[in-house]
Formats: C-alpha cells, sequence, structure tokens
C-alpha cells in the first residue's frame, strides 16, 4: 500500500471532515461530534502561522491528517505540539506511522525543533504504543483532562526530545557560554 503525506489544502475539507466525524476519531481524540463540512474547509483555508497540516492520501482518497503546531515566543520557540487523526477503517494500517515519521522529519531537519509536545487519552494503548515507537516518552499524568461520554477521563503529557547530533556535541563549550556581558546582575540604587 502506498501512502502519500503532503501538505493539507482546503479542496480536502469533505475528506478531512469524514476523518473528524468518525466515531474512534470522536471517541480518541479531543474533537466534538456534528462538526460541520464547512467549519473544516473554513479551518484549512485560513491557517493560522506556525502550523502545518499534514494528510496522509491513500489512492487519492484522503484518510489521515496531522496538525503540528509551533511557537513563535523566544523561549519555547524549541518546541511544538501535535494532533493526530486517522480515520477509523484506516487505522492499524500504517498511516498513522507514515504521519508521524513525515511530522518529525519536518520538526527536526526543516524547523530546528528539539521537542514535541502531545497529550493522549491514557486509556488509548494503541495511540500511546505508536508514539513509544518513534521515541515519546510519558512525562506526567493529567488527572480528568478531557470529557468523554458524559465522564471525565485522564491523559497523558507526552514528549520527544531531540538528541543533540555529534557535531553540536563537539562544539567548543565556550560558544554554547553566554558572553560576560549578559551576565552581569543588576542592584537597585
Amino acid at each position: 500500500m502506498n501512502i502519500t503525506i503532503r501538505s493539507a489544502e482546503p479542496a480536502d475539507a469533505e475528506a478531512l471532515w469524514k476523518c473528524y466525524t468518525a466515531p474512534g476519531v470522536i471517541y480518541n481524540t479531543f474533537q466534538l461530534p456534528f462538526r460541520s463540512v464547512e467549519s473544516v474547509r473554513q479551518y484549512f483555508a485560513h491557517p493560522s502561522e506556525g502550523d502545518y497540516h499534514l494528510v496522509a492520501v491513500v489512492a487519492d482518497e484522503v484518510v489521515g491528517s496531522l496538525g503540528l503546531h509551533t511557537n513563535s515566543r523566544p523561549r519555547i520557540k524549541h518546541k511544538a505540539y501535535f494532533g493526530m487523526m486517522v480515520r477509523d477503517d484506516w487505522q492499524g494500517k500504517g498511516v498513522g506511522s507514515a504521519l508521524l515519521q513525515a511530522m518529525i522529519e519536518l520538526a527536526e531537519q526543516w524547523l530546528n525543533l528539539t521537542r514535541i509536545e502531545l497529550t493522549v487519552y491514557a486509556d488509548n494503548q494503541a495511540a500511546i504504543a505508536l508514539y513509544k515507537k518513534f521515541g515519546f516518552a510519558i512525562e506526567g499524568l493529567h488527572s480528568k483532562y478531557g470529557f468523554r461520554n458524559g465522564e471525565f477521563v485522564d491523559a497523558y503529557a507526552m514528549a520527544r526530545i531531540k538528541e543533540p547530533t555529534q557535531s553540536e556535541l563537539d562544539e567548543p563549550q565556550k560558544k554554547r557560554e553566554a558572553p560576560e556581558s549578559q551576565n552581569k546582575s543588576f542592584t537597585d540604587n
């Protein structure tokens, strides 16, 4: 099976709507039921700066989506978070792996991100196993994080940290230290 990953386009709205409204996607993500095709069309027609939306395509049909959301704030622009969904009838067929592989390559090799975060329901064992396969680790538990089917559900905070390359490790220590002029302390007179 050939899975193609590409950027989402407004013309994908109806196919993405099928993903958003699939029962398993609603159950295992933070999506609400009853989303309209027009709301999906508007969302993808006007993406926010720093957001990257990928779709998985099989035989010209969109079967999954991943949104990577970066941050422009200087002290945290090295990190991003993402959300992913795969249509119910395509789960367990490599679509999630293809989306994650493409997203990690984009994040680490093109956007210079060193931390990628996600939140996942604690009972979504298939998704957790997939994330662990790609180097994500559970960092904590959010009690009663989401509301699903009339009850609160716990979620895990997970992240993948890019390890430094050998050339980064070999850099002279002085380049990593702040210049002395930036290390001055200030006092009130």
